[in-house]
C-alpha cells in the first residue's frame, strides 16, 4: 500500500514553499519519521518527515520545484521489505564522517577542487541538481567538492566557493580567451544570477509594504552606556554562574523599551479595521518584542512573548534560544508572528547609525548601534569634555499612529533608563 508524502498546513499565511532539498531518492528505505525533504516557505524552513517506514517509490517534485499546501509530493510503500544492513546504514556513515574527521589529511580539501572536462564533471557525486548545473557550466569535477549540505551533499554554494577560490573560468571559455579576458579587464568579472528564496522574496515585500503603507519617519537620540558597562562588569560573573546564561546589553534594552511602552502606548498599538471596516488601533496592555536576529538564510524576527514580565535572565535566555534556533532553522512560523514592538542591533555589525524600516503592522522599531568612545559634555561638571561609551538611538515610527513628540518621549524614556539602569530596577 502506498502512503502519500504531503505538505503539511504550518498557518494560515503560508500557501506555498519551495522544495529546497531532497534528503532521499527513490529506491530508498525510510523510517517512519525520517526526514524527507526540506521545504523552504517565505517564513521558515522546515523539514518534511516520513508519515510511514517503507521504501520511497515515487518523487512527484524536483529541488527547485515550487508545491503548495497540501500537495502530495511523494509516495512510500509500506509494503516493500526492509533491505538487510538498512538499519545499520546510518551508523555507518557516521562511523566513516567520523573517521574522516578524525583524519582531515586524507579527507579533498573544499577550496582544492579538480577541474575536469563539462561532461565528466563527477556524475557520481552527491549533488544537488543546481549544483551539477553549475559545475558543468564551470568544468568543475564535483568528485573533489566536500558538500555542506545534510549528509555532505554538494549544494551550488560549495561548487560557487572552489570556483571563487580557484578562479576558474567558464567551460564555454577557452584556455586561449581567458588570459586575455583577465588581462584586458583586470581581473575575474565573472557574474551569476541565484534565485531568490521564498524568505528573501518575503523579507523583500514586507519592506516594500512598510515604506509603502506607512507614514514612517526616524527620530535619533544617544546614549551613554558608562552605567550599563559598570554594572554588567560588577555583576557579570555572579549573574552567569547563578542564571547559567551571560550578561548582555539586550536585556537592558528591552527592559528599557518596556518602560518607554508602558509610558507611550501608542507606540505599543497598530491599525486594524473595526468590525464596521473603519480603521481602529489596536492597543496593546502587554509587550511581545520582536528581536531582530541574523540567520544563514536572511533576517528573521522572532517573538519574546510578556517581555514586561520576563527577568533580565529570561530575556537572555530567551534571545540565545532563539538566536540559537534561527541559526540552525529551527524557528516555527508561531515564534515569528504576533509582536507589537521590534528591536533590531546593526551595532553587532559595526553600524554607527541608521533608519530602520517598520515591520508591519507595528508601528515602531527601535535601532540599536555600536557602541564608541565620543567627546561629551560632563553630565557632572558642565562645561568640561568627558570620553564616555556612546550609542546612537534610533526610532523609526508610523506618523499616522504616533505623533512626534509621543516618539520623541519614548526615545528619552529608553536613554533615561539606559543612563540610569535603577530606574528599570525601582520601576521608574
Amino acid at each position: 500500500m502506498a502512503v502519500e508524502v504531503v505538505v503539511p498546513n504550518v498557518g494560515e499565511s503560508v500557501t506555498e514553499g519551495v522544495i529546497a532539498t531532497w534528503l532521499k531518492k527513490p529506491g530508498d528505505w525510510v523510517n517512519q519519521d525520517e526526514t524527507l525533504l526540506e521545504l523552504e516557505t517565505d517564513k521558515i524552513t522546515m523539514e518534511i518527515p516520513a508519515p510511514s517506514a517503507g521504501v520511497l517509490s515515487e518523487q512527484k517534485f524536483a529541488e527547485g520545484d515550487t508545491v503548495e499546501v497540501g500537495a502530495t509530493v511523494a509516495s512510500i510503500d509500506e509494503t516493500a521489505s526492509k533491505p538487510e544492513g538498512a538499519a545499520a546504514a546510518a551508523p555507518a556513515k557516521a562511523e566513516a564522517a567520523a573517521t574522516t574527521e578524525s583524519k582531515p589529511a586524507a579527507a579533498p580539501a573544499p577550496n582544492k577542487p579538480t577541474f575536469a572536462p563539462a561532461d565528466n564533471a563527477g556524475k557520481d557525486a552527491n549533488a544537488t541538481p543546481l549544483a551539477r548545473k553549475i559545475a558543468t557550466e564551470h568544468g568543475v569535477n564535483l568528485a573533489g567538492i566536500v558538500g555542506t549540505g545534510p549528509g555532505g551533499r554538494i549544494r551550488e554554494q560549495d561548487v560557487l566557493a572552489s570556483v571563487q577560490n580557484n578562479g576558474h573560468a567558464p567551460a564555454s571559455e577557452t584556455a586561449a580567451t581567458a588570459p586575455a579576458r583577465a588581462a584586458a579587464t583586470g581581473g575575474d568579472r565573472s557574474v551569476r544570477v541565484e534565485r531568490m528564496t521564498p524568505m528573501r522574496q518575503k523579507i523583500a515585500s514586507r519592506l516594500v509594504e512598510a515604506q509603502h503603507n506607512a507614514a514612517m519617519l526616524t527620530t535619533f537620540n544617544e546614549c551613554d552606556m558608562s552605567a550599563v558597562i559598570k554594572l554588567r562588569n560588577a555583576y557579570k560573573e555572579e549573574f552567569g554562574k547563578k542564571h547559567d546564561i551571560n550578561l548582555g546589553f539586550m536585556s537592558f534594552f528591552v527592559k528599557a523599551v518596556v518602560r518607554g511602552l508602558k509610558a507611550q502606548p501608542a507606540v505599543n498599538s497598530y491599525i486594524v479595521e473595526d468590525d464596521a471596516g473603519k480603521p481602529a488601533l489596536q492597543y496593546h496592555d502587554y509587550c511581545d518584542i520582536a528581536v531582530a536576529v541574523s540567520s544563514p538564510k536572511g533576517l528573521v524576527v522572532p517573538v519574546l512573548r510578556s517581555a514586561d514580565q520576563m527577568s533580565f535572565a529570561d530575556i537572555e535566555s530567551g534571545i540565545k534560544d532563539l538566536a540559537v534556533r534561527a541559526r540552525d532553522g529551527k524557528i516555527t512560523l508561531e515564534e515569528m508572528t504576533g509582536g507589537t514592538f521590534t528591536i533590531t542591533n546593526g551595532g553587532i555589525f559595526g553600524s554607527l547609525n541608521s533608519t530602520p524600516i517598520l515591520n508591519p503592522p507595528q508601528s515602531g522599531i527601535l535601532g540599536m548601534h555600536a557602541i564608541k568612545n565620543r567627546p561629551i559634555e560632563d553630565p557632572d561638571h558642565p562645561g568640561q569634555v568627558v570620553i564616555r561609551p556612546m550609542m546612537y538611538l534610533a526610532l523609526s515610527y508610523d506618523h499616522r499612529v504616533v505623533d512626534g513628540a509621543g516618539a520623541v518621549r519614548f526615545l528619552v524614556a529608553v536613554k533615561e533608563a539606559i543612563e540610569d539602569p535603577t530606574r528599570i530596577l525601582l520601576d521608574l
